[in-house]
């Protein structure tokens, strides 16, 4: 009449469980792929040498004409 399980239709909370049960996994592996490319130095292009040069440019280092220059080529 139940099908052995005990709730009608055979399920009970057993199909809740295995979408939660996937969307972890889902999640866990998007999470993994993203810190791998951080680890990884994947910022975005040049960001790191930018924000190298705004510092040296903002504690007096350098100039703004070699900060301009500097800024040029690293977008090119």
């Amino acid at each position: 009449m139940m099908g052995g399980y005990g709730m009608p239709g055979g399920y009970g909370f057993g199909g809740f469980f295995m979408i939660v049960w996937w969307v972890l996994i889902i999640v866990g592996i998007i999470m993994l792929v993203k810190w791998l490319l951080e680890s990884k130095g994947f910022r975005g292009g040049n960001s790191k040498a930018l924000d190298i040069l705004n510092e040296r440019y903002a504690r007096g280092e350098i100039d703004e004409e070699e900060y301009k220059k500097r800024k040029s080529d690293l977008s090119q």
